[in-house]
């Protein structure tokens, strides 16, 4: 299992949370939600979306934001915002193997005090204009550089 999480804060959609836990069985990496969340965790879109992987990922749920940061604090885990907001493409930034990848909410990202609270901020380029890429796609990207630098080498 790769040492490498990814946090989701406050989800809005289950789809997508359900295939961010797909993509965490196929490669091994635990997820984190930051509650509340914007549906029921046994959600059937949350589950048709996960599929029967769902049963094999590490998913730790968190009661709120406070909560989840006193835990990371006792791991001593970085944090690494995914923000429109960065500047820093994420794969020009050197990923550790301890790292906790944030992503936020589908329909706002995250409100400016866990934004501060990031250690780091990277993003995803896109074409000038356009808003945002789908959070499960824009996780499996980061995912997929995190892991070919700290486990696939």
């Amino acid at each position: 299992m790769a040492n490498i999480r990814v946090a989701l804060y406050q989800p809005d959609i289950p789809g997508n949370t359900g295939t961010i836990l797909r993509l965490a069985a196929c490669l091994g990496f635990a997820v984190d939600i930051i509650e509340p969340a914007g549906f029921d965790i046994s959600d059937r879109n949350l589950k048709r979306a996960g599929m029967d992987y769902i049963a094999a990922a590490a998913l730790t749920r968190h009661i709120n934001w406070d909560r989840f940061e006193e835990w990371r604090k006792t791991t001593g885990r970085r944090l690494v915002l995914a923000s429109t907001k960065s500047s820093e493409r994420y794969t020009d930034f050197e990923f550790r193997a301890e790292d906790i990848l944030l992503f936020g909410r589908e329909s706002a990202g995250v409100p400016d005090h866990v934004h501060e609270t990031a250690d780091a901020r990277i993003l995803v380029p896109m074409v000038e204009g356009q808003r945002s890429i789908n959070v499960a796609v824009s996780a499996a990207m980061i995912v997929g550089e995190a892991m070919r630098q700290t486990v696939w080498r």
